[in-house]
């Protein structure tokens, strides 16, 4: 038809009928995915509280940019690390507020979050430098309860009545696990500390998701801490390796006790496992077998989010980037180059292998391209999704 030329009747009303049809079958298609992402937002401060203040203010560069970032991907669901938890989610509330203000606002109706062991106080000299009250000393390195926790947002509802954590889980309690010891080969820091020292620096979630046709998605959530700033008992190293190990022993059907009390292996239903896990599969620091475990394991693919953004970077900030294994299109995180780690992939969204999945990227745009900016002042870490067809 050339623009302008009037139409009959009948072929106009042909017209709107196909026009609603495909507005209705594209409907359709997009209902029948699901984008799931986790991000690592930089949404955390230095003390209790000051997050819900920020939040409440103007939003600086950084509130901004992960603001934006969240609303141009739009995820289902979607998890958030290194974002400070209080005990009744008053700064989940409020980012929840502000996602949804404005004319490209996105509705959370559903929100998430859980005591974490980041900065829960343990009473033990869990660091060994023989006090008992430094931000080393809690159950994971805080500096308050909560401080760089983990929430989750949901367009579709949480079955919380079986939702299971596994804050508690004794360190020693994982098959096989490496604990840190001193170089004479005593337990580190201490006998009595090493056997009450937890698993998770901040928490191991398995999350449910009630489907629209009525089934069940189990999101399998953590943040381990990074292998990093170690002495030689290699404290953080080994603990990060066995946070992600859980994943993959959990998976291979060991039955876990809970914090609820309940003790069971892993859920039928599928499984997506997610989150900032502070270890790239080749470079970098820790130790690789722990990554190598969950991604090979038979129960989950490995669909390799990319992006142009992150390839780009590290041909432009050379310096350890050069010496990396990785592809650069699958980094995550953004950092120090001289002197540092380099760019490297370290935050998944890992899907059951019996999932079909239909994208996957990382949202890291191209210097130049829209939302460049915002991308990099709100985090080093960049989100990362995929979309999966209902199943």
């Amino acid at each position: 038809m050339l623009l302008g030329t009037p139409q009959s009747p009948a072929r106009t009303l042909r017209t709107l009928c196909a026009a609603l049809v495909l507005s209705l079958f594209a409907s359709a298609a997009a209902a029948e995915t699901l984008r799931i992402a986790t991000y690592e937002a930089g949404l955390t401060r230095d003390g209790a509280g000051l997050l819900l203040r920020d939040l409440g203010g103007e939003p600086d560069a950084a509130i901004a940019g992960a603001l934006a970032v969240i609303r141009e991907t739009r995820p289902d669901i979607l998890l958030l690390t290194g974002f400070d938890s209080d005990p009744k989610g008053r700064a989940l509330a409020a980012f929840a507020r502000r996602l949804a203000e404005g004319p490209g606002g996105i509705d959370y109706p559903y929100r998430f979050t859980a005591p974490v062991n980041a900065g829960e106080p343990s009473g033990l000299d869990l660091d060994g430098d023989g006090m008992g009250m430094g931000w080393a000393d809690g159950w994971g390195w805080g500096k308050f309860p909560g401080h760089g926790g983990m929430a989750a947002l949901s367009r579709l509802p949480f079955e919380t009545g079986a939702f299971r954590s596994f804050t508690m889980l004794r360190w020693r309690d994982l098959p096989g696990a490496e604990m840190p010891g001193h170089p004479d080969g005593n337990p580190w820091p201490t006998p009595e500390a090493a056997a009450e020292l937890r698993l998770s620096s901040k928490a191991h979630w398995d999350l449910p998701v009630r489907l629209p046709g009525g089934g069940t998605l189990h999101l399998l959530a953590s943040n381990p801490t990074p292998p990093l700033f170690d002495g030689p008992e290699g404290a953080n190293r080994l603990r990060n390796r066995d946070e992600i190990r859980f994943w993959a022993t959990y998976l291979g059907g060991t039955a876990f006790p809970d914090d609820q009390g309940r003790t069971a292996g892993p859920p039928e239903a599928p499984i997506i496992v997610l989150g900032n896990l502070n270890k790239d599969p080749r470079d970098g620091a820790g130790l690789l077998d722990g990554i190598a475990a969950l991604l090979e394991s038979g129960r989950l693919q490995d669909v390799r989010p990319a992006s142009e953004g992150g390839k780009r970077a590290a041909a432009r900030q050379k310096g350890a980037n050069t010496r990396h294994r990785t592809p650069p299109a699958l980094d995550t995180a953004d950092w120090r180059d001289e002197g540092g780690p380099g760019n490297l992939r370290v935050d998944y969204v890992l899907p059951d292998a019996a999932l079909t999945v239909t994208g996957a990227g990382v949202f890291w745009p191209a210097p130049g391209a829209p939302l460049a900016e915002e991308a990099e002042a709100a985090s080093a870490h960049r989100l990362v999704w995929i979309d999966v067809a209902l199943p």
